[in-house]
């Protein structure tokens, strides 16, 4: 047993030991930090010491400009890197002399006024000599999509050669555009993907799924589930940041809590201590102590990515309460975007014991363009009939994989925020959980970074399908587990005409515009003399029949709960199937009970 363990730390200091072989300055523990647009070594508010890019080893010919940034948001970490940068109007290559293998390589941007330079004028590409890293990207406008000052992106690579070489291309600079970089950093680590015993979840045919050694990643979410944020400093070895997943979480489903007091976290041969921090594993969420509450919803987060793309997730799962200490005591499923990817989970069986560390990956591809919803979701499992009807998470991180052909990682950027409601001040609804607090060191999180932002039109996605998934559930729990839903009368949906829907839209106006996608587009609405709703038109492409839309009606209007969107009406006229629902901002009454397509 202490032969896999000792094998881990040698493989660990063997890296340190390489990375300082490599003459990194920047700090013992051979990462790289490089300040751009900096002439001195600075130290940051953790303590790390950041080389300047002016005339250093990694770019001792640097072109650009150096710019400082002319004004400092306060919600800036600290001054290093972020106040300077390094502005290109032409294409730069930075190359670093790095060792073969994996590693951690972060991008500092923070896309404030430059000089003469425009936030706005910021759209680029950043590629290696066989990876397109970003494509056409603009900082500002992620940043501002995200409500966020400033943006770190995370990516895997492993670099087969003795150097990591960065190109920085400006997309049109002959109509202004420029690349820019506050920060770059890199961070030597073991090969934990490649070496994992990872599923390919396949639409109800899971298979193993093997990596090849020179998949590149980027980092979409590292989630501490349950638990607070845990800062770069507090990582265990690799300067990661594990953020809070309150702003994921649908709705308020699921119940936080720590470890037992007088229980120890044990790191297995499996799960090295580099893995994650304890603090990812001392932390979960749970449904709650309720079983009739349990087995009507799913545990749900919901995580926006880019389409197209393959996705690794890792589960990470500890039971860090007693009296969780048996086999059969708690089991569920787990599903991805409405596909099963583990039936019958049981952590005291994949971990060994209460307080073992483990986790599990999952593979999933994605389909569609532009940026879609990824749900993740467990519910108990009924089948296997344990003790307690629940389901538990400590950790989750999400990683996007490498297209082949072209090999790219590049994703498109996040819309602009939708715009504010006609003649009102108040903005239209955004994403809840927006938090400028959420990125390594401080700053957003990687999947707001990438994702995009959840606007108000996933109340409604949620609503339809939600019913859906909880009405399918309904028909697999047994009659022993579930209380019938009371029935309400037939006539509690309302009829509204063509020409009402016209009106409460200004003619499907497109400044009421609050969402759209397959399914069709969701407008602000106004009835009843001022009276807020959401209003469903759906695409007449969107493959939904007339029966199904009446089935959608009739289970929508006998259907009520407390944390769920109402229905108000329908319409349908004209060749139109049009849904009203009850607006609510930020979507403080979405449902429990939710669909994982």
């Amino acid at each position: 047993m202490a032969f896999p363990i000792l094998l881990a730390t040698l493989k660990l200091l063997a890296l340190v030991s390489l990375a300082v072989a490599a003459g990194d300055s920047s700090t013992a523990s051979g990462q790289i930090l490089l300040n751009c647009g900096e002439s001195a070594q600075t130290v940051d508010d953790s303590g790390r010491t950041w080389d300047g890019d002016t005339a250093s080893k990694f770019a001792p010919s640097v072109k650009g400009v150096a710019v400082n940034a002319s004004y400092q948001d306060p919600s800036l970490p600290s001054l290093v890197p972020w106040m300077t940068a390094r502005i290109f109007t032409s294409n730069y290559t930075y190359s670093f002399p790095v060792n073969l293998g994996r590693m951690f390589l972060r991008l500092y941007f923070y896309p404030a006024a430059y000089e003469y330079y425009s936030p706005d004028g910021d759209h680029f590409s950043v590629t290696t000599p066989n990876l397109v890293i970003l494509k056409e990207f603009s900082a500002s406008q992620t940043a501002q999509a995200m409500s966020s000052a400033y943006l770190v992106l995370e990516f895997s690579l492993n670099v087969s050669t003795g150097s990591l070489d960065l190109t920085f291309a400006p997309s049109e600079p002959q109509y202004g555009s420029y690349a820019f970089v506050n920060g770059i950093e890199i961070v030597p680590t073991p090969d934990i993907f490649t070496e994992a015993d990872t599923i390919f979840v396949n639409r109800g045919n899971p298979a193993s799924f093997s990596f090849s050694p020179d998949t590149a990643l980027q980092t979409m979410y590292r989630l501490n589930i349950g638990g607070q944020t845990i800062s770069q400093r507090d990582d265990s070895g690799f300067y990661r940041s594990w953020n809070n997943d309150s702003q994921y979480i649908f709705g308020t489903s699921g119940v936080s809590f720590s470890k037992d007091s007088n229980l120890t976290i044990e790191y297995t041969p499996k799960v090295p201590n580099y893995t994650a921090p304890v603090g990812v594993y001392d932390t979960a969420r749970s449904m709650g102590v309720d079983p009739n509450i349990n087995l009507e919803y799913n545990l749900t987060w919901i995580l926006p990515v880019d389409a197209g793309f393959s996705y690794l997730l890792r589960f990470h799962f500890c039971e860090i309460q007693y009296p969780i200490t048996k086999v059969n005591q708690r089991t569920f499923f787990i599903y991805i975007n409405n596909q099963t990817a583990q039936q019958h989970m049981d952590v005291i069986v994949l971990s060994g014991g209460i307080g073992r560390t483990a986790y599990k990956d999952y593979v999933i591809l994605t389909t569609g363009s532009g940026q879609v919803n990824m749900w993740v979701a467990l519910h108990p499992d009924v089948s296997g009939r344990p003790e307690y009807f629940d389901a538990i998470l400590n950790g989750l991180e999400v990683f996007k994989l490498q297209s082949y052909g072209p090999n790219s990682l590049a994703g498109l950027n996040p819309p602009y925020p939708p715009p504010r409601e006609p003649n009102e001040n108040s903005p239209l609804p955004q994403n809840p959980g927006a938090n400028p607090s959420g990125v390594p060191g401080g700053g957003k999180s990687m999947g707001a970074v990438v994702g995009g932002a959840v606007g108000g039109f996933t109340v409604l996605l949620i609503t339809c399908f939600g019913i859906c998934i909880v009405y399918r559930r309904k028909k697999k729990i047994t009659k022993d587990y579930v209380n019938p839903t009371s029935t309400l009368p037939s006539n509690y949906c309302r009829h509204f005409s063509f020409a009402e829907v016209q009106a409460a839209t200004n003619s499907f106006d497109q400044s009421f515009l609050l969402g759209k996608g397959g399914f069709g587009n969701v407008y602000l609405g106004k009835i009843d003399n001022g009276t807020k709703v959401a209003i469903k038109r759906c695409n007449p492409m969107f493959k939904q029949g007339v029966h199904e839309f009446h089935t959608e009606i009739e289970m929508l209007s006998k259907f009520r709960h407390r944390h769920l969107v109402s229905l108000i009406g329908y319409c349908e006229a004209k060749s139109e199937m049009i849904l009203v629902y009850d607006y609510m901002m930020h979507g403080e009454k979405i449902a429990h009970s939710t669909n994982v397509w």
